[in-house]
């Protein structure tokens, strides 16, 4: 084994052990959810945003809020209400309060922090669901006229509730499209409901034993990236977005009759990279076709547009990735 190789091997082997470590202390505190976990953790590596999708009660929050404790960081938590202003997320000029010299100063705002949760993202306006969009996309919050620097890692997870869509503001495309991977939330099984309410009625609760350092994150997300892809593959991931658009050839009669638009090259990014993490907690250095179907769903569920007769017949996006792939 060559040295170079040898060296990857280790790295990628702790890798995998540090992943391992991160379910293994997310468990302790929520029961149940491992694919969502699993979507969450290859989101956040990927540097991407995941918005996150259940009804109430089903563990969203407290997700977030131990893999905040888990990573080591600055957290915050961001209530969205339709009273909520841009400048209740980035920050505004305030005047000093020192009496020598009367100046504006940045007081920043809660999206300067390394894990973000945006909870129900869907009942704030649309200008301050905007506010998101500089910071999730470009990592920096621009406040009258001087743009300041979100440093480290900077994750957003976003929540909403399919329920109470009545006085909401549904995400648009654009912001939607900002979003790595769209994970939905599913109700615990009867054993998890077991273990739910036996965890949460005693006089002692499960806390976070070991933290992980944010850099590290940051580490295994670059690390993620120098993994190789076979040209076929990358074709293959192609393939599947172009599938996602009813005017090309790659796409079957099932989308070309219930979808308007298809997934954006953002998809296609965020498949190829979803892809390589995914191998790399399989333990494998390259990427199949299996790793692409299986974060297929997660990466493109939000970025088709069904048409009328799509929305009348209640096709789901699910439905088409799923013949897609």
């Amino acid at each position: 084994m060559k040295p170079d190789e040898h060296e990857l091997r280790e790295k990628l082997a702790r890798f995998c052990d540090d992943v391992q470590k991160l379910e293994t202390e997310i468990g302790r505190v929520l029961v149940g959810q491992q694919a969502v976990v699993r979507g969450t953790l290859i989101t956040m590596i990927a540097g991407g945003h995941v918005l996150l999708e259940g009804v109430p009660g089903l563990g969203k929050t407290l997700l977030v809020r131990t893999l905040a404790e888990a990573v080591e960081g600055k957290f915050s938590r961001i209530q969205f209400t339709p009273d909520l202003m841009p400048a209740d997320l980035t920050g505004t000029n305030i005047i000093s309060p020192r009496k020598d010299e009367q100046r504006f100063e940045f007081q920043p705002g809660p999206v300067f922090a390394n894990i973000v949760l945006a909870d129900e993202i869907n009942r704030a306006t649309p200008k301050t669901q905007a506010a998101l969009l500089e910071a999730m996309q470009e990592h920096t919050v621009t406040v009258a006229g001087t743009t300041h620097r979100l440093h480290g890692v900077f994750f957003v997870l976003a929540t909403q509730n399919p329920l109470e869509m009545e006085g909401t503001y549904p995400l648009p495309e654009a912001q939607l499209d900002r979003f790595f991977a769209k994970l939905l939330v599913p109700f615990p099984s009867a054993d998890e409901l077991i273990a739910i309410v036996d965890r949460t009625t005693r006089s002692t609760t499960p806390k976070i034993e070991t933290t992980f350092p944010s850099e590290r994150v940051l580490e295994m997300g670059q690390l993620a990236r120098d993994i190789p892809v076979a040209d076929e593959l990358t074709r293959y991931a192609v393939d599947l977005l172009l599938a996602t658009h009813p005017d090309s050839p790659q796409t079957g009669a099932f989308a070309k009759k219930y979808v308007r638009y298809g997934a954006s090259p953002r998809g296609a990014q965020a498949l190829m990279l979803a892809a390589k993490i995914n191998a790399i907690l399989d333990n494998r250095f390259n990427v199949s076709r299996e790793d692409l179907r299986t974060v297929a769903p997660m990466v493109l569920r939000h970025r088709i547009i069904l048409n009328f007769e799509g929305q009348a017949e209640g096709i789901s996006t699910d439905q088409i990735v799923e013949r897609i792939v």
